[in-house]
């Protein structure tokens, strides 16, 4: 009985070592950001608002927990998700905030460009509307992020670089504008943007990472 409790507990001790590694506010940020794509050190801590040191302290973290892994290109090492479990795990528990937390729901109130445009949209309407051009989907992240993964029929203008570009976004169609996930506020900078210069727009909540965990649910 004895033995038995005892293999019991690593089991329990060997899983609740995840658990440790998403109780950290900002390893779920770096986890978020690395659902985007490969990044550096140095990537993660400015886009994070962390310092380096910091980053790489959280980053060795998930790395001792099998989440992240990590190749070096030149003089650069480049971090990545250990596998797609990885986000469709901070998915899974973003969503289950979202659905137990009241302050979590009130806070993401505060953020809506509208109330209703926290309701995910219907991604199966949305994708025929964007195929046949009724729509314009508009990936307001870094280029790099674009690159890497991207929704399907997306286009690419970067948040920095939107005021500039305003020309290359027709008049007479919705844009619907998206970023890095829930807790981004990129896009909704952008709604507020194009909206302010007259366009007809709309803030998708979802990302990359949580668009393809409700595309696998449905196949």
């Amino acid at each position: 009985m004895k033995a038995s409790r005892k293999t019991k507990d690593v089991l329990y001790e060997q899983v609740a070592r995840i658990g440790k590694v998403f109780s950290s506010p900002k390893r779920l940020e770096l986890i978020e950001l690395l659902c985007q794509g490969e990044k550096t050190v140095d990537m993660l801590a400015r886009e994070a608002s962390i310092s380096v040191k910091l980053a790489s302290a959280h980053l060795r973290e998930l790395r001792t927990a099998s989440l992240v892994e990590t190749e070096r290109q030149g003089k650069n090492i480049r971090y990545r998700l250990a596998d797609k479990a990885v986000a469709d795990l901070w998915v899974a528990i973003h969503c289950l905030a979202e659905e137990r937390l009241v302050e979590l729901q009130m806070a993401l109130q505060k953020i809506a460009t509208q109330p209703e445009e926290l309701v995910p949209s219907d991604r199966e309407t949305l994708m025929k509307m964007a195929r046949r051009g009724e729509v314009v989907v508009l990936d307001v992240r870094p280029t790099d992020e674009y690159l890497a993964t991207h929704l399907p029929f997306a286009r690419s203008i970067p948040l920095d670089e939107l005021r500039q570009r305003l020309a290359e976004l027709p008049r007479d169609r919705p844009i619907v504008a998206y970023c890095r996930g829930p807790y981004c506020l990129m896009a909704i900078d952008a709604v507020e943007l194009l909206r302010k210069e007259g366009f007809v727009s709309a803030h998708l909540r979802d990302g990359v990472a949580e668009w393809e965990v409700a595309a696998s649910r449905q196949v």
